[in-house]
C-alpha cells in the first residue's frame, strides 16, 4: 500500500467504535451483509432509454447473490425486445455485481438492472420479510395464466375522445357507448388463450370465439365501435 508522505509521519489514532454494516432484511432474516454472496431476495425495477421512447421492467429472483431467475418485459421499441432476449441469456447465473457491470445493451434494461441493484442491497426487495423468499419460478406469476405481459394501450385525441386498444384481459375489439356517446364498456379478445385454443386443434375461428369476452354494460350499449377504425 502506498502512502503520501503527509499520511506517512502522521500519528496513528485508534477507531473506537465500528459496527460495520448496519443490518437489512433478506428473505425473513436481519443480516449484515459484507459480500455479494450475503444477499437474497425477489424483486422487480423499472428502467428508461437515454430518449425515453422506451422502458423495461426487470423481475429478478436472487438467492445468494446469485441471479436464479430473470424476467424480462419491454415496451415502445422494437430493438428492446432483441436486447431483452439477450439480457434472459446473460443474467442468470450471474452474481448481482457482474450483472450491474454487464452489456445488457439496451440503456432501459441497464437502467433497470441498476435499480434493482439498489433495491436489493438496501433490503427493499420484495421478499424481505418472506422466510426463504419466493420459490424460483415466482416471476412467471406475474404474467397470469396466458404467460403474456399485462400491457394497456389507450388513446385519446380532443377532437374525437377516446379509444381503448389493450387492456389486461387482451386486445379490445369492441367499444361499447350508451345514447351520449360515453363509453360503458368494451369487448376483448384474449390473444394468449386464443392461441392455446389454436395450439391444442381449434380452427382460428373457434379459438377467436372461445377467446372472446366483455367488460362493463356492454349488454347496454347504444352501439359497439371497433377502436381502431371508427
Amino acid at each position: 500500500m502506498d502512502y503520501t508522505k503527509e499520511i506517512d509521519r502522521q500519528c496513528v489514532v485508534f477507531q473506537g467504535v465500528s459496527h460495520g454494516a448496519a443490518p437489512i432484511p433478506e428473505e425473513g432474516k436481519w443480516i449484515s451483509p459484507k459480500e455479494i454472496k450475503d444477499i437474497s431476495g425477489f424483486t422487480h425495477g423499472i428502467g428508461w432509454c437515454a430518449p425515453q421512447q422506451g422502458a423495461c421492467k426487470l423481475t429478478l429472483n436472487i438467492k445468494d447473490g446469485i441471479i436464479q431467475e430473470a424476467l424480462v418485459e419491454t415496451i415502445g421499441c422494437s430493438g428492446m425486445t432483441h436486447s431483452a432476449a439477450m439480457a434472459s441469456e446473460i443474467l442468470p447465473g450471474l452474481t448481482i455485481l457482474e450483472a450491474l457491470n454487464t452489456d445488457l445493451v439496451c440503456d432501459a434494461i441497464n437502467t433497470a438492472m441498476r435499480e434493482l441493484f439498489l433495491q436489493i442491497v438496501y433490503g427493499r426487495s420484495q421478499s424481505a420479510f418472506s422466510e426463504n423468499g419466493l420459490a424460483i419460478g415466482g416471476g412467471l406469476e406475474d404474467l397470469g395464466k396466458g404467460l403474456r405481459s399485462q400491457i394497456g394501450t389507450m388513446y385519446g385525441t380532443k377532437e374525437k375522445g377516446p379509444r381503448y386498444l389493450e387492456m389486461t384481459e387482451g386486445y379490445v375489439t369492441g367499444i361499447a357507448l350508451d345514447e351520449e356517446d360515453q363509453i360503458i364498456g368494451y369487448k376483448y379478445v384474449s390473444l394468449g388463450k386464443m392461441t392455446d385454443y389454436i395450439k391444442k386443434g381449434d380452427t382460428p375461428n373457434e379459438a377467436w370465439e372461445k377467446a372472446k369476452g366483455q367488460y362493463g354494460r356492454v349488454d347496454d350499449a347504444k352501439r359497439i365501435i371497433d377502436p381502431r377504425i371508427e
